[in-house]
């Protein structure tokens, strides 16, 4: 099944077991991952060294692979397919994606809970607030603030973790806006 060539592993794929693979076949597909598996974890090394990450990188591509190969159009490109999910997963490392940004929700634990506005009007200009996201905005921040990571929120919503991470984003840029535009009339009515 397999063949080196190089100073890149180069892994020849039967197009018959990646057939199999795309139409679902679950022995095919987990042969095609773990021929894949080696190859990307030489990339990955090639790239950024022996670094605890690599477990990750190689298995985020490959979820990536098992994900969309339904999707590969044409089976004798599916080395080619599996290193554009590794190359998208490189860039999310190099953009600090693996980095302690995750753990958003213990570092704001110690504040104590979420707890209702005392008073009503409070509660209406939060509600006002939050009715200006699109429903999509308000079920991520939602589940954000239910203590789900990214990729758990990525998996809920049928989404990518980087468009999860903008959604958060661009949802708290609109709040942080609406409500300090809500601040100052208030302070101004005072």
């Amino acid at each position: 099944m397999g063949q080196q060539t190089g100073r890149l592993s180069r892994m020849e794929f039967s197009s018959a077991l990646v057939q199999r693979a795309k139409e679902g076949d679950d022995a095919a597909v987990d042969a095609v991952l773990r021929g894949l598996e080696p190859i990307m974890r030489g990339y990955f090394t090639r790239r950024i060294g022996h670094r605890t990450e690599i477990d990750d990188l190689v298995q985020n591509s490959l979820i990536r692979v098992h994900r969309s190969i339904s999707d590969l159009n044409n089976v004798s490109r599916l080395q080619a397919f599996a290193m554009k999910g590794a190359l998208y997963e490189l860039q999310d490392f190099y953009r600090g994606r693996y980095s302690a940004r995750e753990l958003l929700h213990e570092i704001l634990e110690p504040f104590g809970p979420v707890t209702e506005p005392d008073r009503p009007e409070d509660r209406l200009d939060l509600d006002r607030a939050l009715s200006s996201l699109t429903p999509l905005a308000r079920r991520i921040i939602e589940l954000r603030q239910l203590g789900f990571k990214y990729t758990e929120i990525a998996a809920e919503v049928d989404s990518s973790e980087a468009a999860v991470k903008m959604q958060v984003k661009r949802a708290f840029e609109k709040l942080r806006n609406l409500l300090g535009v809500l601040l100052l009339l208030l302070s101004q009515a005072w």
